[in-house]
């Protein structure tokens, strides 16, 4: 339903009510006018009525009794009450009876001697309740009603006589009729007029409307041209806003061409990638696909637009398996270890939510293939590990030179000697020997560095790892006041050599405790970041220094008075070997954080 639709719909509606208020205003004044007509004849008769039978009591002074008084004058009072009842138009009869319930009066003769009738009274039943209840009993009463006034006896006191005045509801509707049928010729005439005017008005005034809406339903189809629109500005509202959507239209084209592009060459670039990445919608259809999917699926990509979940992944496979689960919990997963049918391969499931949860929103799938990543790793490594080479050698050069200058100057000292004739060089041969073994103790430290390390690779759990590192290092920490603060929230699994990891992160441990002579705080966490199981150790010591952080780990560089300059150079390379990576962040007396990265498995 369009907006012109809409707003005629409104108008018809809101005339239509607007009418039938107004209708049913005058139809309750005119049934309160009635009623208030009604309710001044009664109470203009019945002091009447009353004063006849009076008069006809007091006209008999022979009587014993009123009521004998009433019965010998009977004719002429119901005389009386019939000239009192014409021209009365709701007032049908007029009784006087006893208190015996008989009737010794009436506007009508021949009913003197018959039952006085027991009627509902008027003014109870007409006087409650809005003017709809009034309206719905004065439609549907059938019979008369009554209103009643007491006579009492001059003598006693007592009520002997009850004048009745009977009461036609049928009258009161007649008069209303003519009334009810204006009211509702006036409403059916102001709800036409309403459907010509609101037709009218649509059709001048929201035109515009109906242009605005046609374009913005070519430029939903995808048309962004309008042929016709000036360029010239105009006043109009309307018009005004014509031309800006005609604008928007043409942004939308050029936003959609450059859109494309970006589509084409981003399609182009995942289908370059060695995994496979699936997006799923919230309904389980798939709705874009790239990457290396036939190597993991065995299916043409072309087959797999808008299929479900359960259709590509089948609920007896591990895949599907895993990705049911998946969708039921909202859990993310990742790099989880996973069998491909047929087998034997093996592959790396991820599974991420495009939003909060696995009912909001769509679901990203992506497999990698765990050769093609530890030949990337391999790589990385290699890199790394030649940048590790590079930090190292620093160290060793300053280590070496020191000497070898120690032993150029004594050399030349002791050739001035000898062509002076002083043959005395045991200090100069002293010295030389001494530089030439520290210099010695140099090359062997670094071979033996530098041998290459026999890894024995095997999978630990790295919360229970953290947990013993801790113990190892509590007492030592605890002799010098620092309290151990563990924060190991983490279910993963990392394929390492289990002691030369526990030596490698000892050594940050053994560094830290030793700069918190005063005690401190030491903290132990560990979580999962990304595809990384992430280690760190960070104490509230004084910090490094930042003219000392470009070199902490070079081989032999120490700030300590005692220290050999080898952990954490030894560190780095352990690290270096499980293709890991190391870094720190410090601040001057806030402490220093070490962050060691290793890849991770979630265990199934």
């Amino acid at each position: 339903m369009n907006l012109q639709t809409r707003l005629t719909l409104w108008a018809v509606t809101l005339t239509a009510v607007v009418a039938t208020i107004a209708s049913a205003s005058v139809l309750s004044s005119e049934i309160d006018r009635q009623l208030a007509d009604t309710r001044h004849d009664i109470d203009l008769v019945a002091p009447f009525a009353v004063e006849f039978v009076r008069h006809s009591i007091d006209r008999d002074t022979t009587s014993a009794t009123a009521r004998q008084a009433i019965a010998k004058d009977a004719p002429l009072l119901s005389s009386e009450l019939a000239q009192l009842l014409s021209g009365m138009k709701p007032l049908v009869e007029i009784a006087v009876c006893d208190n015996q319930r008989v009737i010794v009066g009436d506007s009508f003769e021949n009913r003197i001697g018959s039952a006085c009738p027991e009627l509902p009274n008027w003014t109870a039943a007409f006087s409650r309740g809005n003017w709809l209840d009034r309206v719905e009993l004065l439609w549907r009463a059938g019979g008369n009603y009554e209103s009643s006034e007491e006579v009492d006896d001059t003598r006693t006191g007592a009520p002997v006589f009850f004048v009745k005045l009977l009461l036609r509801p049928q009258i009161v509707r007649g008069e209303l009729a003519p009334v009810l049928r204006t009211s509702l010729t006036v409403s059916a005439l102001a709800i036409l007029g309403s459907i010509l005017a609101a037709f009218a008005f649509s059709n001048f005034a929201l035109r515009p409307l109906g242009k605005l809406s046609l374009m913005i339903d070519r430029i939903v189809k995808g048309e962004y041209e309008f042929p016709g629109e000036s360029d010239a500005p105009k006043k109009d509202e309307f018009n005004v806003v014509a031309s800006k959507v005609s604008m928007l239209g043409q942004r939308l084209r050029g936003a959609r061409a450059e859109f494309s592009d970006l589509r084409t060459n981003v399609e182009r670039l995942l289908d370059e990638l060695e995994d496979a990445v699936l997006i799923f919608a919230r309904d389980g259809r798939l709705i874009a696909v790239a990457g290396a999917v036939e190597r993991f699926l065995d299916l043409p990509r072309d087959t797999l637009a808008n299929r479900k979940i359960g259709d590509i992944f089948p609920g007896e496979t591990p895949i599907g398996l895993l990705l049911s689960e998946a969708v039921r919990t909202g859990a993310t997963m990742r790099n989880r270890r996973v069998p491909l049918e047929p087998g034997p391969r093996f592959a790396l499931l991820t599974v991420e939510f495009l939003d909060s949860s696995a009912a909001a929103g769509g679901m990203l799938v992506r497999l990698r293939d765990p050769e093609a990543t530890r030949q990337i790793g391999r790589q990385l490594q290699l890199a790394d590990r030649l940048s590790a080479i590079n930090s190292l050698t620093k160290g060793v050069a300053h280590e070496v030179k020191n000497p070898l200058n120690a032993i150029l100057v004594h050399v030349e000292l002791a050739r001035l000697k000898m062509s002076q004739g002083d043959y005395d060089l045991e200090p100069q041969m002293e010295i030389v020997t001494g530089e030439i073994m520290r210099l010695d103790r140099v090359v062997k430290t670094f071979l033996d560095f530098t041998r290459p390390f026999q890894l024995n690779m095997g999978e630990i759990d790295l919360r229970r790892f953290m947990e013993d590192l801790a113990a190892l290092a509590r007492p030592q920490a605890e002799a010098v006041g620092i309290d151990i603060l563990e924060d190991l929230q983490v279910d993963a699994v990392v394929t390492v050599d289990s002691d030369l990891l526990k030596q490698a992160v000892f050594n940050i441990v053994v560094n830290a405790i030793e700069a918190m002579p005063d005690g401190g705080t030491l903290r132990f966490e560990a979580s999962l970041k990304g595809d990384d199981a992430e280690i760190r150790i960070a104490d509230n010591g004084p910090g490094i220094p930042p003219e000392v952080k470009e070199k902490i780990y070079d081989l032999y560089f120490t700030t300590k008075e005692h220290g050999s300059g080898i952990g954490l150079a030894m560190t780095y390379r352990i690290v270096q070997l499980h293709g890991g990576t190391i870094d720190f962040t410090s601040e001057p007396q806030r402490g220093t954080t070490f962050s060691l990265r290793f890849p991770a498995q979630v265990p199934a």
